[in-house]
């Protein structure tokens, strides 16, 4: 069963930069650059590897799987570029950037006017070998949900010791 349908991806994408901002805009520097421990990531860290991705991965590989298909491996990613990349900037304007970015990128999306041909095309990922355009697009979605909720579940975590007998209930402190 194919459950991917290009309309109700593009339905979260436009949207996480929307709850990202919601979420995070405006707040304390408590709930940012707080972490897990140890070299886990904050919000802050989480939206700057969402502004990579928006360069360097989604649009750019669904535009050589079209374009080369599997004779042309994707880029590697640097999923640790934006400790480099977010320096000297404020989470909201990492906020404005992502929004910007990705309503770029959707724009893209839509003018590629994919149709079912185009989303079985494969190409190449340096890591995991031949992939599909669909594979890649339900990856973007699933990316964004699975960051909402990293971002939901760190910023929990800051009133993990506050719960008391509480915390047994709630998932995101038991992660």
């Amino acid at each position: 069963m194919n459950n991917f349908n290009l309309k109700d991806a593009i339905e979260i994408l436009e949207r996480t930069p929307v709850v990202l901002t919601s979420l995070l805009k405006g707040l304390s520097d408590r709930w940012i650059y707080n972490n897990e421990g140890g070299e886990s990531w904050n919000p802050y860290d989480i939206v700057g590897h969402m502004i990579h991705g928006e360069k360097k991965d989604w649009i750019q590989r669904a535009k050589t799987i079209l374009e080369y298909g599997e004779d042309k491996p994707f880029e590697p990613f640097d999923r640790f570029a934006q400790f480099k990349d977010s320096e000297g900037k404020t989470l909201n304007d990492l906020l404005e950037e992502f929004a910007k970015l990705r309503n770029e990128n959707i724009d893209v999306l839509n003018k590629l006017n994919l149709n079912e041909d185009d989303l079985n095309k494969k190409g190449t990922h340096p890591d995991f070998g031949i992939v599909t355009l669909k594979q890649l697009l339900s990856t973007w979605v699933v990316h964004d949900l699975s960051h909402i909720r990293q971002i939901s579940r760190v910023m929990a975590k800051q009133y993990k010791k506050e719960l008391g007998s509480w915390g047994t209930y709630l998932p995101a402190i038991n992660e």
